[in-house]
């Protein structure tokens, strides 16, 4: 089975943030929200730092020397624009020499209000052999995420995936597990919700995270 690391559950400044982002009376500034998507992916990743690979290098101070374990290869940050920025970017602010990758990928959909997932875009550097985390606030069917995972591995197969989602529904974890390869990745969540929409939203979820942190679009 797939890792999963369900962040929530423990008792963190971690919950304080998510509660904001859910909070319709917070949310709606859309700088906090931001923010909060930002602080929350400097946690998600000081814990992905921790099931990294380390090497002992000797720096040199003003005066003397002293051994430090330092990661030994920063990982590939790939993001599922738009809703994903603000959290992509508190990874960046730790993985901070990080190369990235950026995928678009959105619901097209129909007269009846059905969809499918379609991308469009990808920008990414070579990925054999690294370590990719695959950034999106929510996981709701999963298929965005697979469909993206797909796009990517174009460019190389890495060592490992990290999915980080600040919210997931149950339907798209069992959706991730049954796609992506389980001994190479890992999943990062802030919360799990049991309930999707008609629509595939999440419930109770916290709405859009494209809208609440960009402002609302046209919908095609």
């Amino acid at each position: 089975m797939i890792k999963i690391r369900n962040l929530g559950v423990e008792n963190s400044l971690f919950n304080q943030f998510i509660s904001e982002v859910r909070n319709t009376k917070i949310q709606n500034d859309a700088m906090r929200f931001r923010r909060n998507m930002e602080r929350i992916g400097e946690i998600f990743a000081y814990e992905i730092s921790k099931t990294l690979p380390f090497e002992k290098t000797t720096i040199n101070t003003p005066l003397g020397e002293v051994d430090m374990n330092i990661i030994c290869q920063q990982p590939i940050l790939a993001t599922i624009l738009r809703a994903g920025l603000p959290l992509h970017q508190g990874l960046l602010n730790y993985f901070d020499k990080a190369e990235n990758a950026f995928i678009s990928a959105f619901r097209k959909h129909d007269v009846e209000g059905n969809f499918e997932i379609q991308i469009d875009y990808m920008s990414s550097p070579m990925l054999k052999n690294k370590t990719l985390i695959i950034i999106d606030p929510m996981l709701a069917t999963g298929k965005s995420m697979v469909l993206t995972y797909r796009e990517l591995i174009t460019m190389g197969v890495p060592k490992h995936i990290h999915i980080v989602s600040v919210i997931a529904s149950v339907d798209g974890i069992e959706y991730i597990q049954k796609h992506l390869p389980h001994s190479k990745t890992s999943i990062w969540l802030g919360a799990i919700d049991q309930e999707l929409t008609a629509q595939s939203y999440i419930v109770p979820g916290l709405g859009d995270a494209g809208d609440l942190a960009f402002g609302a679009k046209l919908q095609e």
